[in-house]
């Protein structure tokens, strides 16, 4: 058996598939109307209800019950793409204790995404402020090989 992809249900494919492919620059690579797939593996599907065989009354439309994460090489600079855009609701900037700086928002639906900072970029980041490779291993809490790894 193969894990393929997720399907979030969506109102509004279009704008679902604008978002997605706006923000973060996923390609498309199945467009049935109102069924969406990239080529990274995520599908949005407007009438979910027909899709899945269920009562429309029963698909829960609800906010904060997934996160699908993407990893990001220029953080800063996708920080200042998402303040060229006003309308996207972020929940800020937090740093987690291994260092790794994220973002979250909500796409049209209200699902929330999160974007981080890819963890070779952290360890460079650390490097760039006078970190040893032991001093960063320490504080990511991974093995100095990791840390190595990303620095070449």
């Amino acid at each position: 058996m193969k894990y393929t992809a997720v399907v979030l249900s969506v109102a509004d494919v279009k704008a679902a598939r604008g978002f997605y492919e706006d923000l973060f620059g996923l390609e498309v690579c199945q467009d049935y109307g109102i069924n969406v797939s990239f080529t990274c593996g995520l599908s949005l599907q407007q009438e979910f209800d027909w899709l899945v065989g269920l009562p429309k009354e029963s698909v829960l439309k609800k906010s904060n019950n997934i996160e699908l994460c993407f990893e990001e090489e220029d953080f800063d600079g996708f920080l200042k793409k998402l303040e060229r855009m006003p309308d996207i609701v972020s929940l800020g900037v937090v740093e987690h204790g291994w260092g790794q700086r994220v973002v979250r928002l909500y796409d049209p639906d209200r699902h929330i995404i999160e974007v981080g900072e890819n963890m070779k970029s952290v360890c460079r980041r650390f490097r760039d402020q006078g970190m040893t490779p032991e001093q960063i291993a320490a504080r990511m809490e991974v093995p100095l090989k990791f840390v190595t790894g990303c620095l070449r």
